[in-house]
């Protein structure tokens, strides 16, 4: 089994001085049959109490709030994970009886929020491709395999022409972006002929440059294979998520996934700096190999999602309150 020790770190630079910072984290890497937790430490500016619980998908949540004055919050992972390789699918297993067994999954929980598809104005477009590209003898595994290769070859990894809010729509007229960019058309080819696909957040380890991600917080997808369950694919780089893809989280897109949101007090402006170092535990001690990638020019502003406009109309709704409150007190 190899081990990773990862170390993920975020840094908020405050234009001015800020307070109660509400975030919400999610920097713990899942448990399960094949990825082992051996420890980690989260450490965090102001050592505020973190509150984690389990979300809808399985993932653990942290959330925290930093109410002090500050111009510069840290929030600090370091984990060392073991992972454990997993058998392929059997590539020629009665491909009628598997597109049968997703049929049936289309109305079951929790496989209907990995069905539904995001419409954008290509969508038309990306179904014939879809259908052009299937075979009638395919089975899901394949079907999965040919969507990897066809993303890979059709889209260009590039830095920097996309965020983490850029739609489905400029993705697909530009065919350039990163990873999360790549996950999401995959995701929306697969679910085109029902089969679940969920985003998985998370970080490539491996001890061979060239790998897009590699070093960095990484995306890629989980598609669901009957008779057999949740099959990583990476399309960023072509090929199967195994042992050395770790995972943090799953969800039906980015905004279930992402490592660190969260809302402030004070200054509008700000810059954020992410770094992901990786030491590859399983190795000798002469091929280690540590990587450290900045990754600021890929997110440097924290542009508002749903969850910040939620959490800034119960701040308004606060104030408010508090404002009518000390009128009445005036009066």
């Amino acid at each position: 089994m190899p081990e990773f020790e990862i170390q993920h770190t975020t840094k908020y630079i405050y234009e001015g001085t800020v307070r109660d910072s509400a975030n919400q984290i999610i920097l713990y890497p899942i448990v399960d049959d094949y990825q082992e937790v051996i420890r980690q430490e989260v450490t965090i500016t102001g050592n505020p109490n973190v509150d984690v619980h389990t979300d809808y998908f399985g993932n653990r949540i942290g959330s925290f709030t930093y109410t002090e004055r500050h111009n510069v919050m840290v929030i600090n992972s370091r984990v060392l994970v073991a992972t454990k390789h997993r058998t392929l699918p059997v590539n020629d297993i009665f491909p009628s009886h598997q597109w049968e067994d997703l049929k049936r999954l289309q109305t079951v929980v929790p496989y209907i929020d990995f069905l539904k598809q995001e419409y954008f104005d290509g969508l038309g477009e990306l179904q014939e491709i879809v259908h052009k590209e299937r075979k009638d003898d395919d089975t899901p595994y394949q079907i999965v395999l040919r969507f990897c290769q066809y993303v890979f070859d059709n889209f260009e990894y590039i830095k920097g022409v996309t965020t983490v809010d850029t739609k489905l729509d400029q993705i697909w007229k530009m065919k350039q972006g990163v990873c999360q960019d790549f996950a999401h058309i995959l995701i929306e080819m697969l679910r085109i002929l029902q089969i679940p696909a969920r985003y998985v957040s998370g970080y490539i380890c491996t001890n061979s440059n060239g790998m897009r991600g590699e070093g960095a917080t990484h995306a890629w997808v989980e598609a669901f294979i009957p008779d057999y369950g949740w099959l990583g694919i990476d399309p960023t780089n072509n090929c199967i998520a195994n042992d050395t893809h770790v995972r943090l989280a799953v969800g039906r897109n980015f905004s279930d996934c992402s490592p660190v949101k969260g809302i402030y007090k004070g200054s509008s402006n700000h810059k954020l700096v992410v770094t992901v170092s990786v030491d590859q535990e399983a190795l000798p001690d002469n091929q280690h190999q540590v990587i450290e990638v900045p990754i600021a020019d890929q997110v440097t502003e924290f542009s508002k999602n749903s969850y910040q406009r939620y959490m800034e109309m119960i701040q308004m709704q606060q104030q408010q309150q508090q404002q009518q409150q000390e009128k009445q007190l005036q009066q």
